[in-house]
């Protein structure tokens, strides 16, 4: 991982980095892809921005955590960028090796951004996402900033469709706003099932699709993440998959899906 602050440095050492990825093919070791198993989410829709809210301030933990294994997902054994607003870096915490351990994710597997503001932060996304080398690119911020206006959210729609990336925006302590995603969600952490000898159980998740571009239903899932598929799956006492996520596809689109409410 790498921790950068200023706006000059953070853009300077990223290049740097997207470049050595782009000469040695974009590939970094990972097994976490390398062993990813069917995702209840795919076929996912890629090269687009999705938003992710927390549905509380007190969700940020968990919202980061669901958007680093959507992340994962669509990475395809990519390597992800993670840009990280210092302000969500003082509230809800920084990266803790062994929590991405937890997640099926090793801390080489990704570059870490951190930056002091918002308009960094956004400008590490255009950067990280007009690189093909990259495969996903999460922007974890807290709070309300106008710098998240319609126009910034179509530069990097645009961005992501130059590159290939695929973008989970993360925002905590933050009212949904107007923009160019492909899908909206609010997160919210549940009661996780306990495993065998009463170990604790996998993380796991309330997730709301708030809208969809084009339209199409909406609903709740629960589902919890399955670090050695590298996978969301329902809980155990459910059956069934879960509804796919793709561009212009209804929610309930999957006759066979299963949809527990929250």
């Amino acid at each position: 991982m790498k921790n950068i602050c200023s706006r000059s440095d953070a853009l300077t050492t990223l290049k740097t980095r997207l470049e050595a990825l782009e000469r040695s093919g974009g590939r970094w070791v990972s097994a976490a892809a390398r062993n990813a198993g069917h995702d209840a989410f795919a076929p996912l829709a890629t090269g687009v921005i999705h938003d992710l809210y927390a549905a509380a301030p007190a969700d940020a933990v968990t919202v980061n955590a669901f958007g680093l294994g959507m992340a994962l997902r669509a990475a395809a054994g990519r390597p992800i960028v993670w840009g990280l607003h210092e302000m969500m870096a003082q509230e809800a915490g920084r990266p803790h090796g062994p929590g991405l351990h937890e997640m099926g994710l090793s801390p080489r597997d990704l570059l870490l951004v951190r930056t002091r503001d918002v308009q960094t932060l956004l400008a590490v996304g255009e950067e990280a996402l007009r690189s093909p080398a990259v495969g996903a690119v999460l922007l974890s911020a807290w709070g309300e900033a106008k710098a998240f206006s319609l126009t910034a959210s179509r530069r990097l729609a645009l961005a992501a469709e130059s590159g290939g990336g695929t973008l989970f925006l993360v925002r905590a302590a933050a009212e949904p706003c107007p923009s160019a995603a492909e899908t909206r969600w609010s997160v919210t952490s549940c009661a996780s099932e306990p495993l065998e000898g009463g170990a604790p159980g996998r993380p796991s998740f309330s997730a709301t699709l708030l809208r969809r571009r084009g339209g199409g239903a909406t609903g709740t899932w629960i589902m919890e993440w399955d670090r050695e598929q590298r996978t969301f799956r329902p809980p155990a006492p459910l059956s069934g998959g879960l509804v796919p996520l793709a561009a212009q596809r209804p929610a309930a689109a999957s006759g066979t899906a299963s949809r527990r409410a929250a």
